[in-house]
């Protein structure tokens, strides 16, 4: 197996395995504490959306849906630099729902005691999480020259977290009021400075 796949292999378990107690946690929070969750399609088509990239990277870590080496002109680099953009967004990913506490949810929603949070990458960006998977599976597709994943992230996935991002920022700004436009007019949507 290739080197650059053990290692892509290696950041997915860890984020996975990172990300494993922020789902616990949240699918508790979820059944108990909520007080506002809309019924949208934005709950469940978006994380379905990356369930199935993640499985289609999996099965790129085996060379299943990739391209054959060599057919691309510096393979080598272009599939470095997607490993590291790989495990350096994966990282930030983590850490975004880590700085989120007892505030993270898998679905939109508000909790009875939300706070908002508005410090550290969420002082920069409203939905750094968002960016982070997005970012994440561009880099892992790239690596793994998955030509199934990145199609599917950039006309699929992306457009989703978008629309899902906007959804939480309504239900945010309903909640919070001018708490929320305040916070907005100081933090980037998905991109610092920006939006």
């Amino acid at each position: 197996m290739d080197p650059i796949n053990i290692f892509v292999g290696i950041t997915m378990l860890f984020a996975m395995t990172a990300n494993y107690s922020g789902a616990k946690g949240g699918l508790k929070k979820s059944l108990t504490k909520v007080a506002n969750r809309p019924k949208t399609y934005l709950q469940k088509v978006p994380p379905n959306i990356s369930a199935v990239i993640l499985i289609i990277l999996i099965l790129g870590i085996f060379e299943i849906g990739t391209f054959e080496k060599g057919i691309i002109e510096n393979e080598e680099i272009c599939r470095i630099i997607g490993l590291l953009f790989f495990i350096g967004f994966s990282f930030l990913q983590v850490l975004s729902f880590k700085q989120l506490g007892n505030n993270y949810s898998q679905e939109i929603l508000i909790l009875k005691d939300h706070q908002l949070h508005t410090s550290g990458l969420y002082s920069f960006i409203r939905h750094p999480q968002y960016l982070s998977q997005i970012l994440a599976d561009i880099g892992a597709a790239v690596a793994l020259m998955s030509y199934i994943a990145l199609p599917l992230v950039l006309l699929i996935e992306l457009p989703l977290f978008l629309l899902r991002a906007k959804e939480e920022e309504r239900i945010l700004k309903k909640h919070f009021g001018d708490e929320f436009v305040s916070y907005k007019k100081k933090s980037g949507f998905i991109f610092p400075f920006i939006g």
